[in-house]
């Protein structure tokens, strides 16, 4: 394509662009609520300019149908970004500066093509959190906040970040809804799968560790998906990602504080109400501070319930879980909060991300529930050795919770139904 064809399409989209914007604005469309209507209307206004193309007056279109893409992607979608948002192999976009978009493929990331404007980001930006409720400014110079298609969206204000705005776009890519999906895509073995499954049934309390982008929310929605039916689910989270099939499940998210200054919802005052709705168990979509403490003490109150956290092992995971409390006040000690720790866990489930962009579980750790010089004991379940997952002679905490059930667990965990 030479530079004065380019330039001469450019102009093209961006005439056609503003035609179509007059239009959606003479009809009253909302662009992302009615986008069926908008692609009416960019239809007939790319029609109306190939038929005076024919007088000689203005510039013909080439491709029609691609045309007619770009401005309701412009107008409707989310411009240059759209087309990512809609590939499937997709996993992640982020914007560092204007002209270097970048999106992430099987765990990897790739430099794009894909050149913006500082007018572009912003507009993008803007029309991002227009369905989401939420906003960004000076006093607030960052945000997480939920795209209508489920994607979650984070933006750093320019002046926080070095030079230009930074925005991430985390897709929500459903390859995973039960833990046998998992076994299909190589994260998890049969017998493991089948473990954690029953594990979920039994009502034993999850912890979900692992890096960022390692699959944590994934592993979380197959455990929920094993969650009895008759169970009363309530979840909280800061921004909604949890998404799996259950037909009494209660789904809450943060909010951030109004231009006033209040009326912002922590995720420690969600998992304190959470309590009051009568759940039969509790999901913490991901623990970071002190809600921690709250979480813990139902916990160990009885009410079944799983989580997730950043950590880099299992054992680093039940440090943090030990650590996080004390954010909740001076008068909380370490003296009070490991052996609840260790009373309210029962296994945790560590994630990773291998250089060929695969997650697998690392490794499936119980916890009996005992403490030696202040270190919590762990029996490790499953580890991964030579990149095989493969089961250890350990046995999970809380038999008696198997047995209820109908659970042989030591057959389950030795190969047996």
């Amino acid at each position: 394509m030479s530079l004065a064809y380019a330039d001469a399409h450019g102009e093209l989209l961006e005439t056609l662009d503003a035609a179509l914007r007059a239009a959606v604005r003479a009809e009253a469309v909302d662009p992302q609520r009615d986008a069926g209507v908008v692609r009416r209307l960019a239809e007939r206004v790319v029609a109306d300019h190939d038929h005076r193309s024919l007088t000689g007056a203005v510039l013909p279109v080439g491709d029609q149908d691609a045309v007619v893409e770009e401005l309701v992607s412009r107008v409707s979608g989310f411009g240059a970004l759209q087309r990512y948002l809609d590939d499937p192999t997709v996993e992640e976009v982020w914007i560092n500066d204007p002209s270097r978009v970048f999106v992430a493929r099987a765990g990897r990331h790739e430099l794009t093509s894909t050149i913006l404007t500082s007018a572009q980001v912003q507009e993008l930006v803007e029309r991002m959190l227009k369905s989401s409720g939420r906003r960004i400014d000076l006093s607030q110079p960052f945000v997480d906040a939920m795209l209508p298609e489920g994607h979650r969206l984070h933006v750093v204000l320019e002046g926080i970040s070095r030079g230009f705005s930074a925005v991430n776009i985390r897709k929500f890519v459903v390859r995973a809804a039960r833990l046998h999906d998992l076994v299909a895509l190589g994260s998890l073995t049969e017998q493991a799968a089948s473990f954690l499954d029953a594990s979920v049934r039994a009502g034993l309390n999850v912890v979900v560790a692992g890096s960022t982008q390692a699959g944590k929310t994934t592993m979380l929605n197959c455990l929920a998906a094993s969650i009895p039916g008759h169970d009363r689910v309530v979840s909280v989270e800061e921004v909604f990602e949890l998404r799996f099939s259950h037909p009494d499940w209660v789904a809450m998210q943060t909010r951030q504080q109004g231009l006033e200054g209040t009326g912002e919802i922590r995720l420690r005052d969600l998992v304190k109400e959470s309590l009051r709705m009568r759940p039969s168990r509790v999901i913490v979509g991901e623990v970071r501070a002190e809600e921690c403490l709250d979480l813990l003490l139902a916990l160990n109150a009885g009410l079944p319930g799983m989580a997730s956290l950043h950590a880099n092992s299992a054992r680093e995971a039940l440090v943090k879980l030990c650590t996080l409390p004390l954010l909740a006040g001076e008068n909380i000690s370490a003296r009070f909060v490991v052996p609840t720790v260790a009373s309210s866990v029962d296994l945790v489930v560590h994630l990773g991300i291998g250089p060929d962009g695969v997650r697998r579980v690392e490794e499936v750790v119980g916890v009996p529930g005992r403490v030696e010089n202040d270190v919590i004991e762990t029996e490790p379940l499953f580890v991964r050795e030579q990149q095989r997952l493969v089961r250890t002679q350990g046995l999970p905490p809380r038999p008696e919770r198997y047995e209820r059930l109908g659970i042989d667990v030591r057959a389950l965990l030795n190969g047996g139904a």
